[in-house]
């Protein structure tokens, strides 16, 4: 028999396929007035060409590599990472930074250069509100009372590793010393911090030009001022030329005792050799540092890239992932100036950095231990030894001036 509809039942599905339109246009409209979280863009820039192009490449490839570690993502957000020469050269530096502030629109500024060139890029960085994580930086002019809520030096403030050296060298009662330093922001900076802890005598102090090739007039003046020891800041081609150049005449091999920062490291010890050996770096890391974070970083890294890593791939690996828990920490939301400046100096505290412990002061330099390490011979090579701690969570002497919350 044939049963016809109950129109009752027809008004109660009707109803039903209502309600769940709306419920579908409720949702859509939720979707529209809270979009997917987008990708993260990364502007990395320093200096890639040259004498010193190394230590750009170590930064960049110490950041990529993290990068590739979190999945290509930072804070759960696929990363987009553009990359720029800076040549060493202020001008281009600045012109990096507006384009990537002004036309690519990046979340994040990572690298940044040399001091003069991070000077030079300083005002746009400060006026953009964009969070610029410097990883080769820490001039002493944005330390004090010209330090910028955005700006944040993830390598060391300039003053610190020689400061980390001054101590150390007073330790072992040298008395007298010669002080070298090309003549920029850093090198000025560097000298200014060994003579704070150094308590002997400086009988000499000579600055040079950047990338100088040739230093021969500069050690006759060492060999005039008769010192204890000579204590140089010298990066890169510069080091190698220097460390060389001091081997020639004569007083190389612990005639003279030649302690530095920045110049006997991963990236110098394949010219230098055996001509480093008995050459004292203050750093705040080197492969040899002893901690879990640290040794899986030198083990990922040599396998990749089949070198050493120095530390300069160790500031950018760290700015990786301090980058991934801050982004983490502002809720995805990388394009939010503000709470992700704000997250950056908050999740340093935690982030899983290859130091041991790191934790930026109330200016945004870093507060961390400084190391003393000695170039001695390891089978058929050179390696660096951990022969101290010079400073253990280090403030620099600015931070005072800074007007910045804690």
């Amino acid at each position: 028999m044939k049963t016809e509809p109950n129109l009752g039942d027809n008004v109660k599905l009707s109803r039903m396929l209502d309600t769940a339109k709306a419920g579908v246009l409720a949702i859509a409209a939720t979707a529209l007035a809270q979009p997917a979280l987008a990708d993260v863009k990364v502007g990395f820039s320093g200096v890639m060409s040259g004498p010193v192009g190394i230590l750009g490449q170590e930064q960049y490839d110490g950041f990529m590599l993290g990068v590739e570690l979190l999945q290509g993502k930072l804070g759960g957000q696929t990363a987009t990472v553009l990359k720029e020469d800076d040549q060493v050269r202020p001008e281009v530096g600045a012109q990096i930074t507006r384009k990537y502030l002004e036309k690519d629109k990046v979340d994040v500024l990572v690298g940044l250069g040399f001091t003069n060139v991070l000077m030079a890029s300083l005002p746009l960085i400060a006026e953009s509100g964009v969070p610029a994580l410097a990883t080769n930086a820490g001039p002493s002019a944005v330390a004090g009372a010209s330090c910028k809520p955005n700006l944040f030096t993830l390598a060391w403030q300039s003053d610190g590793p020689a400061e980390g050296m001054g101590s150390y060298m007073t330790s072992k009662g040298v008395k007298k010393v010669v002080l070298l330093a090309p003549n920029y922001q850093a090198g000025r900076d560097m000298l200014n911090g060994f003579k704070r802890f150094f308590k002997g005598a400086v009988v000499d102090e000579i600055y040079t030009q950047i990338n100088q090739p040739d230093y021969s007039a500069e050690i006759a003046q060492v060999q005039a001022a008769n010192p204890d020891a000579v204590f140089f800041f010298y990066s890169g081609g510069m080091g190698v030329n220097f460390i060389k150049q001091m081997n020639q005449a004569g007083l190389g091999g612990g005639k003279l005792p030649l302690y530095s920062v920045f110049t006997v490291d991963a990236t110098t010890l394949p010219a230098l050799k055996d001509q480093a050996v008995g050459v004292y770096s203050s750093a705040l890391w080197d492969a040899g540092l002893d901690n879990p974070a640290s040794k899986q970083f030198v083990a990922a890294f040599e396998k990749k890239y089949r070198r050493t890593p120095s530390l300069y791939a160790a500031t950018g690996f760290d700015a990786a992932n301090l980058l991934d828990a801050a982004i983490k920490q502002a809720g995805g939301k990388a394009n939010d100036k503000a709470a992700l400046a704000a997250a950056i100096k908050s999740a340093a505290k935690t982030f899983p950095t290859v130091r041991g412990s790191f934790a930026f002061n109330n200016n945004n330099m870093p507060i961390q231990n400084f190391y003393v390490f000695q170039a001695a011979k390891s089978g058929d090579g050179v390696q660096m030894k951990q022969v101290a701690t010079a400073l253990s969570a280090h403030k620099d002497s600015y931070a005072k001036d800074c007007k910045l919350p804690s």
